[in-house]
């Protein structure tokens, strides 16, 4: 006789977030490059604009090493756009997995947001790797807090993607403007520059965007000399909570109606 193995929802939801995580990984890797695309394109930009900045700051910029100043910079800007990006069209490219009653939205933008946050701690990493067999000087002064400005700027790429994949779902052409209003993040978020670097009476024209503050902060939790001039962890931390909250507000009142069209 067979046996029936009740299961209560938290467990069929981990089992559900966690078939949807082996997808992604498989969806992902699944050209010739595979996971060493994802390293070698982070790791070429970074030394290619350090070797840049290098030639015009003697290879040093507020006492951080070029190649960790952009380190941040680039891994931080790249992670949250990614998230962003994936979490955006996660509805839409697993809508037909929806007929099952046991897979919701909220469970694929979780699979893909855990899919980036491992591909991006793994880079991490290989760099550090790198960077040690090189023989250059690895410094993490706060860990705790750069684990914490990494967590934040996945929460924020996880909320503003959710915002934009229901949108998405009742009108495409939000996908237009979600490429649209990203595109300059790379230029206003600090990771080609420092905050210390602009004026004082300008800074207010950048020091709205949160991914600024984290990606200095992370940088000062990394050298300490660097300093903290400008920004703050109170400001990313409440910025990320709020825009947290809308966007499960969001999710919650138009998840239904986002599925169904």
């Amino acid at each position: 006789m067979t046996q029936i193995i009740k299961r209560n929802n938290w467990a069929i939801w981990r089992d559900v977030i966690f078939a949807l995580f082996v997808r992604e990984i498989r969806t992902g890797f699944n050209d010739k490059f595979g996971l060493a695309w994802s390293i070698v394109n982070p790791v070429a930009f970074i030394f290619i604009l350090s070797y840049m900045r290098g030639r015009m700051d003697g290879g040093e910029t507020h006492t951080v090493p070029t190649f960790v100043f952009m380190m941040y910079g680039m891994l931080l800007i790249q992670f949250f756009l990614e998230v962003m990006s994936g979490v955006s069209g996660s509805i839409n490219k697993n809508k037909p997995l929806f007929a099952f009653r046991q897979v919701q939205p909220i469970s694929s933008m979780l699979a893909v947001s855990l899919f980036q946050t491992l591909v991006k701690l793994f880079v991490f990493v290989v760099i550090l790797v790198i960077m040690y067999f090189l023989k250059m000087e690895v410094v993490i002064a706060d860990p705790i807090r750069l684990m914490i400005n990494f967590f934040l700027v996945g929460l924020l790429g996880f909320s503003l993607g959710g915002m934009f994949a229901i949108a998405i779902c009742f009108v495409p052409e939000f996908k237009k403007i979600q490429s649209m209003l990203t595109r300059p993040l790379f230029f206003i978020s600090a990771v080609f520059f420092s905050l210390q670097d602009i004026p004082a009476e300008h800074r207010y024209l950048f020091d709205w965007n949160p991914i600024l503050h984290a990606i200095e902060l992370s940088r000062y939790a990394a050298y300490p000399s660097y300093g903290s001039v400008g920004v703050s962890e109170s400001y990313l931390i409440e910025s990320t909570i709020v825009l947290t909250f809308f966007s499960l507000a969001c999710y919650y009142s138009f998840w239904k109606q986002a599925i169904s069209r």
